[in-house]
Order: structure tokens, then C-alpha cells, then sequence
């Protein structure tokens, strides 16, 4: 169980084996910032946090442990057993060494709609160009949290707008498709109620209705967005993997835990290439 305590106005999480760096840089969400001060920066669901890790303690600032047991430990997914997950995973080999070097990744829950933008955006980008439009796109769409955070865009702002206002964001053909998203997501042709109730297979073909949005990033989506755990999202890194280590198919006892398992892979291997 993990130890909780308040000081100075922190509130102060103890959790062995979490890596908030790993958690926050491993590609799931863009709207963190590592800064000089040695915490990470964030707005999520219309909250700007600060946080830092000391060893296995985790320091959530100017947050209450109400706050921290309301929304911060879901977030993180705190409450789930990752040991016993992890486990389960090192009966492969491939996956043993992954978790040796970056097991302390947690998936975050994260807002589906942030979520479904952010990988539209994703497409064929970098993570600082990605990060760059969505600084833009909340600061010309959201509304101010402080001088200088703002809060995501809803769906109903953004599905007002045209291709040629959204034009600022700089991000190209993407454009389209963010406009699409949200005036499907308004119409409730995408409905991400039915989505998180439905299967895996059932919440792809939902958002691959979406201009520009294909298997990739929907199965992103529904890994990050809706916290399906069977998701499997496959890049060019993850191809390289499944070519190399995995020629006759992924491991039968990882498929219930692929999006986890998806996760130490493809960080392990963009970290550290020439061991895998």
C-alpha cells in the first residue's frame, strides 16, 4: 500500500519502483515539460500541476491528499497492481529485459478527447513539434488557467471552426482531420461512451470513422483515452520488435496486458536500441 503524507502545503506519495520521468517522456502524453528547477509541469483536465520525484517519493505541490485521492492517483493509475502485471509479462525473455530498464512506466488515464487530438497530431511528427502544435492549440482555443496555461479545447469550440482558422496551429493536413474529429465527436457519431463500454475491436472501428485517423492512432486512443489494455498500437519501432523478436506472433500470456507490454517495448527500444 502506498504511504501518503502532507507537507507544506505538498502532498507526498511514496512509490516503489514508479519512474515519473519514464511515465511522462515515454510518448502517451505531450502537455508535460521536464523544467531547470528538476519538476514536471502539466495541465490536465483544466488543472496546472507541478511534480517532482526524490528516489520513491513522489511530490504532488500545493495538492491536498483529498485532491491527490480524487484525481491524481487515478490518473496515474496507482491502484493498479503493476507488480503482479510485470510478472506475468518476464516469462518473456524480450519483455524481462524491457522491464528491467523501464518498469516503472504507468499508463495514465487520460481525457479521450485530448487524447484522440493529440495522436491525430502525432501523425508523421516529432514529439516537440507535436507538443508545439498543442501549446498553440490551446492557447488560440482554450480558455486561460493562468497568463500562460490554458485549458484544453472542447469538441463543441473546435467543430465551429474552419480548416482556414485553424490554420495558426501550423499543423498541416492534420488540420482536417482535428476538425472532422470534433464535429463527429459533437454529432455524436463518435460517442465515447459507447466506446469505453464496447470492445477493443468495436472502439477502433468507431474511430477509424474519422478523417485521417487509421489503425495507429486509434488503437493509441483507445490504449491512453480509454484505458483498454488489450490495445496494441504499432509504429515502426514496435514493427521493428515484433520482426526481430516476435516473427511468430506476440506472446499468448502478454495479449491481455499488449498495451502495457507496448509501452516497455517501445520505450526500451527508442532508449536503448543497441541492448534490445
Amino acid at each position: 500500500m502506498n504511504q501518503i503524507r502532507e507537507e507544506n502545503r505538498n502532498c507526498i506519495v511514496t512509490l516503489p519502483g514508479f519512474s515519473l520521468q519514464d511515465t511522462l517522456d515515454c510518448g502517451q502524453s505531450f502537455r508535460w515539460e521536464y523544467q531547470e528547477d528538476g519538476c514536471f509541469y502539466g495541465t490536465v483536465n483544466n488543472r496546472f500541476q507541478k511534480i517532482s520525484q526524490q528516489q520513491d517519493d513522489i511530490i504532488f505541490y500545493n495538492t491536498n491528499r483529498t485532491e491527490y485521492e480524487t484525481f491524481w492517483k487515478h490518473y496515474f493509475d496507482f491502484d493498479t497492481n503493476y507488480t503482479a502485471i510485470q510478472q506475468q509479462l518476464c516469462s518473456d525473455d524480450t519483455l524481462h529485459k524491457a522491464i528491467q530498464m523501464v518498469g516503472g512506466i504507468r499508463i495514465l488515464r487520460q481525457d479521450p478527447w485530448e487524447t484522440l487530438c493529440s495522436f491525430i497530431i502525432s501523425q508523421n511528427n516529432n514529439i516537440p513539434r507535436i507538443k508545439g502544435i498543442i501549446s498553440r492549440f490551446c492557447s488560440f482555443f482554450g480558455e486561460p488557467l493562468t497568463e500562460q496555461v490554458y485549458t484544453f479545447p472542447t469538441p463543441e469550440r473546435i467543430a465551429k471552426l474552419t480548416v482556414e482558422e485553424l490554420a495558426p496551429l501550423r499543423a498541416g493536413f492534420r488540420a482536417k482531420y482535428l476538425l472532422d474529429a470534433a464535429q463527429k465527436v459533437v454529432s455524436q457519431e463518435i460517442n465515447f461512451t459507447q466506446i469505453s463500454q464496447g470492445t477493443l475491436a468495436e472502439g477502433e472501428e468507431q474511430l477509424r470513422k474519422i478523417y485521417g485517423v487509421g489503425a495507429k492512432v486509434a488503437q493509441c486512443v483507445l490504449l491512453f483515452g480509454f484505458y483498454k489494455m488489450d490495445a496494441f498500437p504499432i509504429d515502426t519501432w514496435i514493427k521493428k520488435v515484433l520482426t526481430t523478436y516476435y516473427p511468430n506472433g506476440f506472446p499468448t500470456q502478454a495479449k491481455p496486458y499488449a498495451g502495457i507490454a507496448q509501452q516497455y517495448l517501445f520505450h526500451y527500444v527508442r532508449t536503448y536500441e543497441k541492448q534490445l
